[in-house]
């Protein structure tokens, strides 16, 4: 295939987790990157790329650093307009923000208007895929989907179910949920670059029944990820047993009813029984860290080190609005405090791995997303490793590019992203 762009600058790759070997050596930079037809060409020297690929429009980036677009692995699309609310504990926080927040997404308009509010914040922070949950409203998923289908994205999305504990304007039913879900399953999932997922909001909020309609539908469309929560707060796990006391932990409460498997997407997993650990480790299901959201509403501190020892598939995200950034940058910062917290930071590399190829894992779609490697989709950010004074003048004294990576990571925003390619196309 021949390019139809040759990106310059310091292009990083990963050929191995930075988890299972040394962190520098799981990872490599070359000058320049080709890319055609939405995926990439080629990696390697600008002079030889240029040579294979004469027609190519050469892009400069300088000293800019190229790597695979952000994958942000859980978030909440309609909690886009009342982020950073003031923190109170979970329950609380559902009941005061979210809920009255998401009663507005029946309207098409306003699903539409935030959609694209969101789309557009997040491609300005670098990220170029995500897996959303959505509201109970269908209008809500054909918001998302139709704003990612038209900047050509790779998205995740899934009507959110739920039929009790919640108010009655944000309550379906286990016939419904069902009907509704495959409906927007069928009319949705492998159009160009969408994917449908499955989506019980939590236990709590799901009965029995509905709980057992949505197994049965991952049952009929295996294919399909199934995305909810798990072990987020110790006060909703002790919720959650009083409302499935038959159940032996909160994972339970998924299993028994066939919700849980390798394209289940688990978000915070912070108490997790060992129990627990084994079945998701077992089944390759993912878990997800987010570590903004898990400061903000003091649910507590993720297990990186642990869970990474014990072979688990773990991804990173925002959990826009319960996290207070859009950005994947800060994402990564926050995790890094985390684990300084437990007594095990995260290297650099560890850290923009979970942001790429680690949640692209997450979500079963490494072989698509994630890295920039031959074959793979052209979803680039382009990061300015000295975006800010207060930046510059650390990543100037640097003696390697984690050196120069780690300012922008810790203090890094919008300004450190110098241009977004989603499948192939400059962002705009």
């Amino acid at each position: 295939m021949q390019a139809d762009f040759i990106l310059k600058g310091h292009v990083l790759s990963f050929h191995s987790s930075p988890f299972e070997e040394d962190p520098t050596a799981a990872s490599q930079t070359c000058e320049a990157v080709a890319i055609g037809k939405g995926k990439v060409v080629a990696l390697g020297s600008a002079d030889e790329l240029q040579a294979a690929n004469p027609q190519a429009q050469i892009v400069d980036y300088g000293d800019h650093l190229i790597c695979a677009g952000f994958v942000d692995a859980h978030v909440h699309f309609p909690q886009t307009a009342m982020i950073a609310s003031w923190g109170k504990r979970l329950i609380d926080w559902l009941n005061s923000y979210t809920f009255p927040e998401e009663m507005r997404f029946s309207d098409p308009v306003y699903a539409a208007e935030i959609a694209n509010r969101y789309l557009d914040l997040t491609t300005s922070h670098g990220t170029t895929s995500v897996c959303s949950f959505a509201t109970i409203h269908p209008e809500s998923v054909d918001a998302l989907f139709t704003a990612a289908q038209a900047r050509g994205q790779r998205i995740v999305t899934g009507k959110t179910c739920m039929d009790r504990n919640a108010p009655d304007g944000l309550c379906d039913s286990a016939h419904s949920a069902y009907d509704d879900s495959k409906r927007l399953l069928e009319k949705w999932h492998g159009v160009d670059r969408l994917e449908y997922a499955i989506t019980p909001r939590f236990s709590p909020t799901s009965t029995p029944e509905q709980m057992e309609a949505l197994g049965a539908l991952w049952a009929e469309h295996p294919e399909v990820l199934m995305q909810t929560h798990l072990s987020e707060q110790t006060d909703e796990i002790e919720w959650v047993l009083s409302l499935y006391p038959d159940a032996r932990d909160y994972l339970d409460t998924y299993e028994k009813f066939g919700l849980l498997g390798g394209r289940g997407l688990y978000g915070h997993a912070i108490h997790l029984e060992e129990r627990e650990r084994d079945r998701l480790r077992e089944h390759g299901a993912a878990l997800v860290h987010c570590p903004t959201s898990n400061t903000f509403i003091g649910s507590g501190l993720f297990d990186m080190a642990g869970l990474m020892a014990q072979g688990q598939r773990i991804g990173l995200a925002t959990d826009t609005g319960g996290g207070s950034s859009f950005s994947m940058l800060r994402t990564m910062a926050a995790a890094y405090e985390i684990g300084q917290l437990r007594g095990t930071p995260l290297h650099a590399s560890q850290l923009i791995w979970l942001a790429t190829q680690g949640s692209a894992t997450a979500l079963r779609m490494d072989d698509r997303i994630g890295n920039i490697a031959p074959g793979m989709e052209a979803d680039i950010v382009v990061l300015d490793l000295s975006s800010t004074p207060a930046i510059a003048q650390r990543s100037q004294r640097a003696a390697d590019l984690w050196e120069a990576l780690f300012p922008t990571i810790m203090m890094g925003d919008d300004r450190a992203v110098a241009e977004v390619w989603i499948g192939g196309k400059r962002s705009v």
